[in-house]
């Protein structure tokens, strides 16, 4: 019983310090953001948004691909829209016209996801879109119109 209660002792005594030891490791732990581009963002095609409505949206789109193959949407740093109503999505169309079919969807319409904030962002487009997809286009929901548009070319 003394020496079972003497082998537990050294056991703890063992893994917290190789706790401790393991806990000093000093090397840089390099995170990657994977709904960013990775190395080189190649544009394929860029466009310049048209306002619609009042809104406030202005500023200039890219379409491209990074270093590892992934389609990627940019926003440049000169992206602006009125972020007011919380819900402007941004969608890609194969026209300057949102138009959604609720009961069937539309196949000429595809939704990115929302806009958060202004200035330079990225929309990871995974899977990629076919190529029929040439406009962007801003959409609000809550005040069912549109807040811009750009033609990808």
């Amino acid at each position: 019983m003394i020496k079972l209660n003497y082998l537990k002792k050294r056991l703890w005594i063992f893994v917290i310090g190789g706790f401790f030891l393991a806990c000093d490791d000093e090397s840089e732990v390099t995170i990657i953001d994977t709904s960013m581009p990775q190395g080189t963002f190649e544009v394929s095609a860029t466009g310049t948004i048209v306002e619609q409505n009042e809104t406030g949206t202005t500023g200039t789109v890219s379409m491209g691909t990074d270093s590892e193959g992934t389609r990627f949407l940019k926003f440049d740093n000169d992206f602006m829209t009125n972020l007011g109503t919380g819900t402007v999505t941004v969608n890609l169309s194969t026209s300057m016209e949102y138009s959604p079919d609720l009961g069937a969807g539309n196949p000429d319409l595809l939704i990115i996801g929302p806009v958060r904030n202004n200035g330079e962002q990225y929309f990871k487009l995974d899977p990629a879109p076919d190529s029929k997809f040439d406009h962007v286009i801003f959409w609000c929901e809550t005040a069912e119109i549109p807040f811009g548009y750009a033609a990808l070319q």
